[in-house]
């Protein structure tokens, strides 16, 4: 059975083992393949019965392409760079990484907050740049900073992650409304449930965790931000596209929105002429919400399981309803 790994580098960049694949096949691991549509993706599944993908698409043009196909895996949760529902009319299973993620989004979540209550980075570098021992008082802050015990943090998308973000904001003290397309016992016991509207009129603090769907792309946006309180802070690390990029940099500027902490953009890597790149406080790192070690070795063992189990004509984490296996 050939494995083709098409974009591995960022699932490790060396400080990981590829061996739990390379028990189960002959394997491929490319660095890097291409992150739009290319002939070389095709090229390099040439022969291959399994393709593994991050964020290298596989489109129905690369899949009509690879006739010996048999399973798609994705090093990740989100498998929108799959033509999911493609594979499924050719009975190919696309699986996925569900639930890896959970204590290192929500931390990263709570630490892009953290830093824009504190401002810790840039008072650090004021300090190494000589600016405390030569002042005259003896503390300064050169931005407001924010106490979260009593506020509110509004998280829409209530799954494993946005649960494990309100523990974490009710441990500092904060109310936590929530919003959800599925309500349940474990979020009831963190947070309340709520309409939309209610969410955004009443949060201090707006936190993505919900996939991203046709319906909710672009849901962030002039509208919906004009129902959120004077001096919201909006966080995002979920997926960039739940934002309209320029609506919330014009929010940022004009000083309706406080501040905003983004993990994720709507094109990556980020462009050079994202508005968000020169948008008042706004904080963005490189979608690295995922990437701790810990995480990532996660993904590694659940993506061989999923191999493992394919293989044993038991497909398991599918997410196109397919459950052929490899002789079929």
């Amino acid at each position: 059975m050939k494995i083709v790994v098409l974009d591995g580098f960022t699932e490790n960049p060396g400080d990981l083992s590829w061996e739990p694949l390379e028990r189960l096949g002959e394997l491929a691991v490319y660095e890097r393949t291409a992150y739009e549509e290319s002939p070389l993706i095709a090229g390099r599944l040439c022969g291959a019965q399994i393709a593994v993908t991050n964020k290298t698409p596989l489109s129905r043009q690369t899949i009509d392409k690879c006739p010996d196909l048999k399973l798609i895996a994705v090093l990740a949760t989100g498998y929108n760079v799959v033509d999911y529902q493609y594979a499924a009319e050719k009975g190919i299973p696309v699986v996925n990484v569900p639930a890896y993620g959970t204590a290192c989004v929500s931390q990263f979540s709570i630490a892009l907050l953290l830093e824009i209550c504190h401002h810790i980075g840039h008072h650090d570098e004021t300090v190494h740049a000589g600016k405390w021992a030569a002042n005259t008082d003896w503390c300064y802050w050169d931005y407001p900073l924010i106490e979260l015990e009593g506020k509110t943090m509004g998280i829409i998308g209530f799954g494993r992650i946005g649960q494990a973000e309100g523990k974490i904001a009710r441990a500092l003290g904060m109310r936590v409304l929530a919003c959800s397309p599925h309500s349940c016992e474990s979020g009831r016991e963190i947070g309340e449930y709520v309409e939309l509207d209610t969410l955004l009129a009443e949060s201090d603090v707006v936190s993505l965790h919900c996939n991203l769907t046709p319906e909710n792309t672009g849901m962030i946006n002039k509208e919906s931000i004009s129902r959120m309180k004077d001096g919201v802070i909006l966080l995002n690390n979920a997926r960039g596209q739940l934002l309209v990029e320029q609506d919330v940099a014009d929010a940022l500027n004009s000083g309706k929105m406080a501040a905003a902490g983004l993990d994720v953009v709507s094109t990556e890597p980020i462009r050079a002429d994202n508005p968000l790149l020169n948008a008042k406080n706004c904080i963005i790192t490189p979608h690295i919400s995922w990437a701790p070690k810990e995480s990532r070795e996660r993904i590694m063992n659940v993506t061989a399981e999923n191999i493992r189990a394919f293989l044993a004509g038991r497909p398991q984490n599918v997410v196109n309803g397919v459950t052929n296996s490899p002789g079929e």
